[in-house]
């Protein structure tokens, strides 16, 4: 039975009241960290019986009692009880009760300040392994779509307007590079956090003989903090954590928003597996894509977490202040959030098809070769400005004339409007040769998409 007073009882007179027991306690969510609690411990221990401040035979020990603490927390069978405050508390309490006097030992020279920032930082590090791995298992989604569509045609959009013609490879591979630099971030993200603040104590350090590169080094670390009043209370790190998954709900959210409008009637260019999709509790005809909704609004989440973060982070006095006991609450509502958005994203992607029937019936819509008009014309030797005019003025007239698309147009009229296009400016009005006819790198066209995908299947399996 865990021991319940409290680390600092002694100090403050008369009882605890129960609604400031259950309004300071974050043991409910700190829980999670309780490995890692651990972890840190067992290597401040070790470092402590190194340094002789306890004995090896202690230190021995304390890890049995953290592990078997450990063991009996994941088998559920550990019971947590809230007038410890949080995890750190509860873990010492259990130990002391396991261990007796050595256990009292294992506190000195380190205070929950430093405890938790250490916890915090190797729980982050982990949970952006997986996050990483998440993004690339998305990443070969896209690009396994992509292989399939890599000569098919769409109409792609600015402002929401047919704009020029792509491949559905292209279009898929601009995720692949959203993702690209959210896996950049994320990995950076990572690299910054990687040192360790334990062993600076309350705020000021220690006046024992403490080994911080010991357990640095034991906690897989790179290097510890050089400060032990920043190092206590930085919580940049989490601020730049979920900023790096806001980004990433930014993503996926944007691609969500693009298939909601696929999938409907008005478009039918996509089909996402009915698995992923919803019906409506009164229209039978309904097929929802409930999933991407989500995924969409889900995003919220992730940026209200970003939002109270910094919120938090504001304006607070140096050094650790308990308002950064709220901090765990908002990075693990991002990392939940955008690790299920991230796995359902991926699901989606592998069991969708695009209707390339469909898109291609309707490419002559839009005037998708508009811009590759106006190109001819730059390299019959008109100024761009001008040939922007001049097929300007050819679509104004083709809708004045119902004409749905510049190939309906004669070559007098073509003619008309600037004497240097010739008769084989109809090779150019066709949003299959337009694509065909890319030529800058990183362009929409097929040469391009094939390129690019063979350089990310090789790119993703170095991830």
């Amino acid at each position: 039975m865990a021991n319940q007073e409290k680390s600092w009882e002694k100090r403050l007179s008369g009882s605890v009241d129960e609604l400031a027991v259950d309004f300071v306690e974050s043991l409910s969510y700190d829980q999670r960290l309780y490995k890692y609690d651990i972890a840190g411990s067992i290597a401040h221990a070790e470092m402590l019986a190194e340094v002789k401040i306890i004995t090896k035979a202690e230190a021995a020990e304390i890890k049995k009692g953290l592990l078997e603490i450990g063991d009996e927390i994941a088998a559920g069978k550990f019971t947590f009880d809230k007038t410890q405050e949080d995890i750190h508390m509860a873990i010492e309490s259990a130990l002391i009760g396991k261990i007796g006097d050595a256990g009292k030992k294992l506190h000195t020279g380190r205070s929950r300040n430093d405890q938790v920032a250490t916890d915090i930082r190797l729980w982050m590090r982990d949970e952006i392994e997986i996050m990483l791995t998440r993004m690339t298992q998305l990443q070969i989604a896209f690009v396994r779509l992509a292989e399939k569509y890599t000569d098919d045609i769409m109409p792609s959009y600015t402002h929401l307007q047919r704009a020029q013609p792509v491949t559905v490879a292209s279009y898929l591979l601009s995720f692949v590079e959203m993702l690209a630099r959210d896996w950049s971030r994320m990995k950076d993200c990572r690299d910054r956090l990687n040192v360790c603040p334990l062993g600076s104590g309350a705020v000021g350090g220690s006046t024992l003989p403490l080994d911080r590169e010991m357990t640095a080094k034991n906690l897989g670390f790179k290097d510890i903090t050089y400060n032990s009043i920043d190092a206590v209370s930085d919580r940049d790190f989490c601020a730049e954590f979920i900023f790096c998954c806001s980004l990433i709900a930014a993503h996926l959210s944007r691609l969500a928003e693009d298939w909601i409008i696929y999938t409907s009637a008005e478009f039918s260019f996509i089909r996402t597996d009915d698995a992923y999709c919803t019906s409506s509790s009164m229209m039978p005809q309904k097929r929802n894509p409930d999933m991407l909704e989500l995924i969409r609004g889900k995003t919220g989440s992730v940026y209200g977490a970003l939002v109270a973060m910094l919120t938090i982070l504001k304006a607070q006095p140096s050094t650790y202040n308990r308002d950064l006991q709220e901090d765990k609450i908002h990075v693990f509502n991002a990392a939940d959030t955008t690790d299920a958005c991230l796995q359902m994203t991926a699901a989606i992607v592998s069991h969708t098809t695009f209707n390339t029937k469909r898109i291609a019936n309707g490419l002559d819509e839009g005037f998708l070769d508009a811009t590759a008009l106006a190109e001819y014309l730059v390299r019959k030797g008109v100024p761009f400005r001008q040939a922007h005019g001049i097929v300007g003025s050819l679509v104004a007239l083709c809708e004045k004339e119902n004409k749905k698309k510049l190939a309906e147009l004669s070559t007098e009229q073509f003619k008309a409007a600037c004497d240097k296009i010739d008769d084989d400016v109809f090779q150019m009005l066709d949003p299959a040769g337009v694509c065909k006819s890319y030529q800058s790198k990183g362009a929409a066209g097929p040469k391009d998409a094939e390129a690019q995908i063979h350089y990310w299947k090789n790119k993703l399996r170095e991830q």
